[in-house]
């Protein structure tokens, strides 16, 4: 009897070991997704506002250059707005270029759940 008591104990141990592994993992899951959603939000801020100043200036930019060269403004207003477009294509392919990149999301949970799966995997 005590021999099936002890195996039973035996068991209980490692369900409740497996269960705070995973316990574990899910918690280091939820913080990495949380990390992440705090990351991208600082990233479109900072985006949003860099643009917005970025944007002012290009306005303010055209205007003063438009204004020294006032005997041939449709000239400039012609050059600047084509140096435009081509600063706005740069950007365009670049960021497709960015999009297209893959990024591995939970690298540090997946290693995690890795080494677990190694680690119970039976030893031959």
């Amino acid at each position: 009897m005590s021999e099936s008591t002890g195996l039973l104990e035996s068991l209980k141990r490692l369900v409740s070991t497996l269960l705070a592994i995973i316990q574990t993992r899910l918690e280091l899951l939820s913080n990495e997704i949380e990390e992440e959603r705090l990351r991208v939000g600082q990233i479109f801020l900072y985006g949003c506002i860099a643009l917005f100043f970025f944007g002012l200036s290009i306005m303010l930019l055209t205007a003063f250059i438009v204004m020294l060269f006032w005997d041939n403004h449709l000239l400039v207003l012609g050059i600047l707005a084509l140096l435009y477009l081509i600063g706005g294509l740069v950007a365009w392919f670049a960021a497709r270029r960015v999009a297209q990149k893959r990024f591995v999301l939970f690298s540090a949970s997946l290693d995690e759940l890795s080494e677990d799966r190694d680690w119970l995997a039976p030893r031959l």
